[in-house]
């Protein structure tokens, strides 16, 4: 275990910091713009003073190389902070909106405000990112926040509960620790928004705990995300991509690309590419690679092994060790439509490979399964595109790449259907905490009869008029 400061927050009660929270917020302590910027500002220092003891923590939760944490938990998290920062003054301004004839005199404006105390709970894959960047929306609409780290990363969540709290108000933002029962005593408690990331088994756990207490939820999920690549793309580019895409944090990415569909014409190159670019990412043993990841727990590498029964030929990979997590980039062909790996959403760095005759066909493939989290396509060629993005239904879709539509602020990144509801990232996150406030301002001065009863017949014609 990492070294970590001893000062310790005070320790209370998840019943307890609900309270707190709740009466911090009902003070107006989160209300002004300077303080919400003062407090980003504070989430950022800790990224940067905490950098070191930020990698070291990920790589002992998931063996994460230095390179990947800092880019995807650090860098990522900052940016955000950067852009909610520089923006927040318009976001917060009221919107104005046209007042029509039947209300006028008179002014209408939507007003952001605060949704009160929020509950966030994240995920084990990227343990730092998916709890501190729906923070940032958080904070950034005057929201207070209780955070629940994933047990799954314990060194990550123990640097998170010993150290963000030096930096981070206590009656702004708190931290609870633990597993299964702690998450279930926080569903218990009243929110005024829960923002949940994670699989949709538990995502329906949380939905039904926030449906008892009518509160809104957010749900980032995940499925299968299918790669498609036509006889029109670039092999050697789309190659490099998916692997990069697939083997990132070793699979373990909600967005990762599940499986490839690939036109039958150029399957034998593809695969010739794909095998290529992981010797030379990881050479002969990625192993021995200090830029591959592992797996998180022993019980999700047991996993793995066991979606590979039946599954079809391996093309290159297949090799695993439990004691060390390791499983090593692995590439099938000629899976079974009834291998469990068809219907299971991987999370890990196996890849099947399904060749189909024509467009038509893969765009069949990717709608009989429940709308993903993400679509990738590989295509030169403008009507394919065209069509894929007309005839299918994601989350969201890269052309041409993997995972990089997540580092667009001004995209908001969300699942539909079973890959989940509601969004963040940028504006979409400040949005996802704030309440959109209705207001029309009357004046006195003016206060004609014509809406009032009596309703005579000059009354009812004007009023039929007006409306």
């Amino acid at each position: 275990m990492i070294d970590v400061a001893t000062t310790k927050p005070e320790i209370l009660a998840p019943g307890q910091r609900v309270v707190r929270l709740r009466n911090a917020f009902d003070s107006g302590l989160t209300r002004g713009l300077g303080a919400r910027q003062r407090q980003l500002l504070e989430l950022d220092r800790f990224l940067g003073e905490c950098e070191t003891e930020i990698t070291q923590a990920l790589h002992a939760d998931l063996g994460r190389p230095a390179f990947e944490a800092y880019a995807s938990e650090i860098a990522f998290t900052r940016s955000e902070i950067a852009f909610t920062r520089k923006h927040l003054a318009r976001w917060t301004r009221p919107e104005r909106v046209r007042t029509p004839l039947l209300a006028q005199p008179g002014r209408s404006f939507v007003m952001r405000e605060p949704r009160g105390v929020a509950l966030i709970i994240g995920p084990w894959n990227y343990p730092l990112q998916l709890v501190l960047s729906p923070l940032v929306g958080a904070i950034a609409a005057g929201c207070c926040a209780i955070l629940k780290p994933s047990e799954l990363a314990p060194a990550t969540s123990e640097l998170l509960s010993s150290r963000l709290g030096d930096y981070l108000d206590p009656d702004w933002v708190q931290i609870v620790e633990g597993g299964v029962p702690e998450t279930t005593a926080l569903l218990a408690l009243p929110f005024d928004h829960i923002f949940f990331t994670g699989g949709a088994t538990v995502g329906r756990v949380v939905m039904e705990a926030a449906a008892k207490r009518l509160t809104p939820v957010t749900l980032e999920l995940g499925g299968k995300s299918p790669c498609l690549v036509d006889r029109s793309a670039d092999l050697r580019v789309a190659a490099r991509r998916i692997i990069w895409g697939k083997t990132y944090n070793a699979g373990q990415t909600c967005v990762a690309p599940d499986h490839v569909i690939v036109h039958e014409a150029v399957l034998e190159p593809l695969i010739d590419q794909l095998k290529a670019t992981i010797q030379q990412f990881f050479g002969p043993d990625p192993r021995a690679s200090a830029d591959y990841g592992r797996i998180v727990s022993t019980r999700h590498h047991r996993r793995l092994v066991g979606l590979l029964a039946g599954a079809g030929e391996i093309v290159i990979g297949g090799d695993h060790d439990e004691a060390s997590r390791y499983f090593a980039p692995t590439i099938l062909r000629d899976v079974p439509k009834s291998a469990t790996i068809q219907d299971e959403e991987i999370f890990g760095p196996i890849l099947p490979i399904i060749a189909v005759p024509d467009l038509d066909q893969a765009i069949a493939l990717v709608n009989r399964q429940p709308r993903p989290l993400a679509l990738y396509l590989f295509a030169n060629d403008a009507a394919v595109e065209t069509a894929v993005l007309e005839r299918t239904s994601a989350g969201g879709v890269l052309v041409n790449h993997t995972l990089l539509h997540l580092a667009v602020p001004g995209l908001p990144f969300g699942g539909v259907g079973a890959s989940g509801f509601g969004a963040y990232h940028g504006r979409a996150s400040f949005e996802t905490f704030s309440h959109r406030k209705s207001v029309l301002k009357k004046p006195t001065w003016f206060d004609p009869d014509a809406f009032y009863p009596p309703y005579t017949a000059a009354k009812t014609r004007i009023g039929r008029w007006l409306i």
